[in-house]
């Protein structure tokens, strides 16, 4: 079915920078959205992704220092068997003595040759000391910084929680959980840039928008072609001047559902089809995209909580999302 859309959105040539007539919030200012739960959606769920970012990031820090303190054991277990040995040959036979080694030798040359092997064997017992002073040392490191990624993991399920309630308050005016959208064989996306700690940098609004004459972020502009690519052609609109949500911010886009220019009413049949693979291939690629949220039909997802029911203000086909898919980038 997705490829049937696909076909049928080129071959009508829907272009995605051609203007449209009328956007979602021409007639309302702002999709009919409620300024509480849209400051719901941008904060709590920025706090709840950057805490999930962390929390990753530390299980994978985790599972690094874990196989380097195996390593460590291992060598300190090896160093001290080897030490222990040194030990046990010292207390049976006492110290060996330079002066009793070398008077031992039968000749000037085995003298020399003594003597060198004395001088090897204090190197190497040297050695042997510090590579093993040094390993301990190592080993207490690891077990501190394996102990502190514990604790941050803690902190940042504690994070997680606390966000996802106040996500699930919001969303609770809307009327609860909600069965969403599901749908098999989508592809994945190109996963957007991250930074060295694994997260998400801030961006501005600096990328020309080829949907209008505003502005967007980079990654906002990496997730609409993506989308593009995936086959969704039909018509989107990203920057928008005013409005709570993040079109004012270029992080913003809503992706028209019907096939010919503009968003039209109510979606059905292949329509709302479309739609819906359209959201749900958002959602897929949440953690590939940097999506905040998606809203489709009545309903909204957030990486938090998942989805939930949605309704705009105004009652209109954009208002309550049911002639376009509205997507949020961090």
């Amino acid at each position: 079915m997705l490829a049937v859309l696909m076909t049928a959105a080129v071959l009508l040539g829907m272009a995605a920078a051609t203007p449209a007539a009328a956007e979602p919030g021409d007639d309302t200012g702002d999709e009919g959205s409620n300024a509480t739960l849209a400051q719901v959606l941008d904060q709590s769920t920025r706090a709840w992704i950057e805490a999930k970012d962390k929390y990753d990031a530390s299980v994978k820090s985790q599972a690094d220092l874990t196989a380097k303190l195996a390593k460590t054991e291992a060598d300190v277990a090896r160093i001290t068997e080897q030490v222990s040995a040194i030990a046990v040959a010292a207390y049976r036979t006492g110290p060996l003595t330079t002066f009793v080694a070398l008077m031992d030798s039968g000749s000037p040359t085995g003298f020399a040759e003594r003597a060198g092997s004395i001088d090897e064997i204090a190197h190497h017992n040297d050695n042997l000391l510090r590579e093993l002073n040094q390993l301990k040392k190592d080993q207490k490191a690891q077990k501190e910084a394996l102990e502190a990624e514990v604790k941050l993991q803690q902190e940042q399920v504690a994070v997680m929680a606390a966000k996802k309630k106040e996500a699930e308050k919001g969303l609770a005016q809307a009327g609860g959980p909600s069965n969403g959208f599901v749908s098999a064989n989508l592809p994945l996306a190109q996963p957007s840039p991250r930074n060295a700690s694994g997260g998400w940098s801030a961006e501005s609004c600096k990328v020309n928008d080829p949907t209008t004459t505003g502005c967007i972020t980079q990654r906002t502009l990496h997730a609409m072609q993506q989308a593009q690519a995936a086959g969704f052609k039909r018509f989107v609109s990203c920057y928008r001047p005013s409005g709570p949500y993040e079109h004012p911010k270029g992080r913003a886009c809503d992706f028209s559902v019907q096939a010919k220019a503009g968003f039209g009413g109510v979606a059905a049949g292949e329509d709302k089809v479309y739609g819906a693979n359209l959201a749900t291939y958002f959602v897929k690629n949440a953690d590939r995209l940097g999506v905040m949220y998606v809203i489709w039909f009545k309903q909204v997802w957030t990486p938090a909580v998942g989805w939930h029911h949605y309704s705009g203000v105004g009652g209109d086909p954009s208002s309550d999302h049911t002639n376009h898919v509205h997507l949020s980038i961090l």
